[in-house]
């Protein structure tokens, strides 16, 4: 039987073997294991017998057109599900009109757009009222050396996010950040890496990166640990075809493609349930997804 470094390194792989934006090429940066490490952050806090109803925060939201894309929303729409099944108490952190149009069906925090992005008594104020005992950021727009934030194609967005970086950054509790092409929160932890890329690269760092081709798959990574130290197929319980018609009914749009359609960074669903299937199998979950 795998041990979880074996089994890690499995999932590792598995979210990066498509490699649409050279996420392959910046895994070997990260030490092994990593998918691991963020998912034992999570249980060390599930497990917490003093705080049994643990508060994570999840920042997503990328904003794309006056609007915001799939990848993203979809992977924290799984693990906050997947999270309060475990019995936390996980609060979606975004800025509008992302957090709009989730607050009607989970808890949300709303962090501003605008051109301040570096107002740590705002962030102080929001950690002190939330008391995270984690956080993981998934496919959050990071900020570059310059301190502005810029899309995939090298585009200035900054005027349209809200910034998620100074939960990174202030926080006192460990951190955990998604990604899939180097412009998103965490991927400061890399930067060395991330010089072949054509992009504007993110600074922000995190505790634990996870590198993924659509970060959304990424979260599944987290999924599949926790499910598994609990006996249950978490993933199993994920339908990104219903996630994603859920967001698509309230305004997404495909980060690649700019179109409202149930895709992922221009990748159809099925991409998306077969990297499920994988875990499922690798974790010891067998059945279809």
């Amino acid at each position: 039987m795998l041990n979880d470094q074996h089994l890690s390194q499995q999932i590792e792989d598995a979210l990066v073997a498509r490699n649409p934006r050279g996420m392959a090429q910046v895994q070997p940066a990260l030490e092994a294991g990593y998918c691991l490490r963020a998912a034992q952050i999570l249980r060390t806090c599930l497990s917490d017998n003093t705080n049994p109803s643990a508060t994570i925060l999840i920042g997503t939201g990328f904003p794309v057109v006056g609007t915001f894309e799939t990848d993203g929303p979809v992977g924290s729409i799984a693990l906050y599900e997947a999270l309060e099944t475990l019995g936390a108490n996980p609060i979606i952190v975004c800025g509008q009109p992302l957090v709009g149009a989730l607050s009607a069906r989970y808890r949300t925090y709303e962090i501003s757009v605008g051109d301040n992005h570096n107002n740590k008594a705002d962030t102080l104020a929001a950690l002190t009222q939330l008391k995270p005992q984690a956080i993981v950021s998934i496919e959050r727009p990071g900020q570059a050396a310059d301190g502005g934030y810029y899309n995939m194609r090298g585009e200035s967005i900054s005027a349209r996010t809200a910034c998620f970086d100074g939960f990174m950054d202030w926080s006192q509790c460990p951190t955990i950040a998604v990604g899939d092409g180097g412009n998103e929160i965490g991927m400061g932890k890399v930067n060395h890496a991330l010089k072949s890329l054509n992009i504007v690269p993110a600074m922000t760092s995190a505790d634990e990166l996870i590198v993924a081709d659509v970060s959304n798959w990424g979260a599944y990574g987290l999924i599949a640990f926790l499910g598994l130290w609990r006996g249950q197929d978490l993933l199993a319980k994920i339908d990104p075809l219903a996630i994603l018609q859920y967001l698509s009914d309230l305004g997404s749009v495909d980060g690649v493609t700019r179109e409202n359609q149930l895709t992922e960074d221009g990748l159809p669903v099925s991409e998306g349930l077969d990297v499920i299937h994988q875990l499922r199998n690798i974790t010891g979950f067998t059945g279809s997804a």
